[in-house]
């Protein structure tokens, strides 16, 4: 095992015998040897005449496959080794078409990615594992490689969901298809693998485009929104995670059921969707950010679901409360299967009743459509130097205890400036009642993660309505930050568009080796985070 893709890497180097996540040795090498498989099988259907074959379904298991790889999805060695089973059986079927077709095809394909095992047995994948862990120190090609796959893995986790909403892009499958197939090259181009990476970031925003119309022609566009935060007495279930999808089918089968739906974590901007509203047991939001769950759910009454990542390995206060869906898989969780929430419903329904704990309201819903149409005002408000500043502090949230550095930047910056948020994040200082200007809340709260994008269509519109010819001239400062995969193909997709200047936190990547920290420095200006005194310093006084 040797693991670098999340924020938490264990001294900034690596997890090497389990992951700081929680994650084994076994699942980490199992994710690595079904990503190798991955790119075996896209490597087939770049190289192949496939026009006239349906590689649609297996498309969507490519998605499914990268995202079950992002960090805190996955953790259950069986669902590793059925989905390496099967990844196996879809190149299997690529291999044959491959023998029936012209003997030019076995040219153009690297043999060490046609391995297919003797035997199908945990031992067979795991000694295989040994020919493909990642080496020690990596090269600045090594390097590259690596951010290229994680900026895949969380554009993979996106177009997942808008699939899952029946919304597909096809330049974002094109890529995905030619970039894993690339990966098969023994000897890689690091200028290619630079051009890739500065792709990923193009396709990354098509991604983020396509996931934003899914979200908004399924359940509206997101419109300002104060969400309760806290409990009301009754019933409860809880839900978590990304997936939209998921809570419409959860918020279907317990209409009329006497259960109060609640959302944790990401699952917060849900409540700004016109759909959503429908639904009056969809009462609120509870708790923060994923890290918080080990508290927070052993305190909560109800079930628990979880529908995409930022699970952590439960507590057993709380493990028979807890559910999984679709991607996410843990040792000893119930999952459910086909949205079928049966089970949760008759669960919610004999356990004890949550108090009444009412803690504020939090507010959400300034998605794209709003911030764009809400330019002229803020604008004016600019020119009559009411909001002075904004600062993007998006991006995912961690147990780091120096991350309190978010909150005490948020409270430390002028009664002027607004704090634009998206991602889990948020959590960090949207329940600090920082005010507003003038009804304008002073975290203004675009979404999940994904909605960054929004962030930077604003940004963009006001760059527009101002006449001015670089992004990077708007009073605007970037402090950013990441976690997990998600985050990195949201950071690619900023650079793409021209944004400089980030601040990127809490701890820098230890996938990048100093050459390529050292291009991302010198093109784009991303700094790493200090202290609270120097980036208020560095706010107040750079313009």
């Amino acid at each position: 095992m040797l693991c670098i893709q999340c924020e938490e890497t264990l001294n900034q180097t690596g997890c090497v015998k389990s992951g700081v996540c929680g994650k084994t040795s076994e699942v980490s090498d199992l994710q690595d040897l079904l990503i190798f498989n991955l790119k075996g099988i896209a490597m087939l259907i770049d190289k192949m005449e496939v026009n006239d074959i349906d590689y649609e379904k297996d498309y969507f298991f490519i998605l499914q496959g990268l995202f079950t790889t992002v960090t805190n999805v996955n953790f259950d060695e069986q669902r590793m080794f059925d989905l390496i089973n099967k990844s196996i059986d879809i190149k299997n079927k690529y291999i044959k078409i491959l023998k029936q077709s012209a003997q030019n095809k076995y040219e153009v394909v690297n043999e060490f990615y046609l391995w297919v095992p003797e035997n199908r047995s945990l031992k067979t994948y795991l000694d295989k594992t040994k020919e493909i862990v990642l080496p020690n120190k990596l090269s600045d090609t090594d390097s590259l490689n690596e951010l290229l796959l994680y900026g895949l893995k969380g554009m993979a986790a996106y177009a997942y969901h808008a699939y899952i909403l029946n919304y597909s892009n096809h330049e974002v499958k094109k890529f995905i298809i030619k970039t894993l197939s690339y990966m098969t090259n023994e000897d890689k181009d690091f200028d290619v693998l630079l051009n890739l990476v500065t792709e990923c970031g193009k396709i990354g925003v098509n991604v983020m485009e396509t996931l934003d119309k899914a979200n908004t022609e399924h359940y509206g566009e997101p419109e300002p929104t104060k969400v309760l935060n806290g409990t009301k007495q009754g019933k409860s279930i809880l839900i978590s995670g990304h997936d939209l999808f998921e809570l419409e089918k959860l918020l279907a089968q317990t209409e009329n059921k006497n259960i109060n739906v609640y959302t944790h974590g990401e699952m917060l901007p849900a409540h700004a969707y016109p759909f959503f509203k429908k639904f009056s047991h969809f009462i609120g939001n509870y708790g923060g950010a994923w890290w918080e769950q080990e508290k927070e759910f052993a305190e909560f009454k109800g079930p628990i679901i979880m529908t995409t990542n930022c699970i952590k390995k439960p507590l057993e206060s709380y493990k028979s409360r807890i559910f999984t869906t679709d991607t996410v898989a843990m040792p000893g969780v119930k999952h459910i299967a086909n949205h079928d929430f049966t089970e949760v419903i008759n669960m919610a329904l004999n356990l004890e009743e949550m108090a009444e704990n009412i803690k504020g309201i939090i507010d959400a819903g300034f998605a794209r459509a709003t911030l764009v149409n809400s330019a002229d005002s803020i604008i004016k408000m600019v020119g009559e130097g009411k909001i002075k500043k904004f600062v993007v502090m998006a991006g995912c949230d961690s147990n780091d205890k120096e991350r309190v550095y978010y909150s005490e930047l948020a409270s430390g910056l002028s009664n002027d400036s607004v704090i634009l948020t998206a991602g889990c994040a948020k959590y960090r200082y949207n329940r600090l009642n920082l005010g507003d200007i003038e009804g304008l809340p002073r975290v203004i709260d675009a979404g999940q993660c994904n909605d960054s994008y929004s962030l930077a269509v604003a940004a963009l519109k006001l760059k527009e309505k101002l006449n001015l010819n670089d992004i990077n001239d708007l009073p605007i400062y970037y402090e950013i930050a990441w976690y997990e995969q998600k985050a990195v193909i949201v950071l690619l997709s900023l650079l793409y568009l021209g944004v400089k200047n980030i601040r990127l936190g809490y701890r820098l990547p230890a996938f990048l080796s100093k050459n390529v920290a050292d291009f991302l420095v010198k093109n784009f200006n991303i700094m790493a985070v200090s202290n609270v005194e120097e980036s208020l310093k560095y706010i107040n006084g750079n313009r």
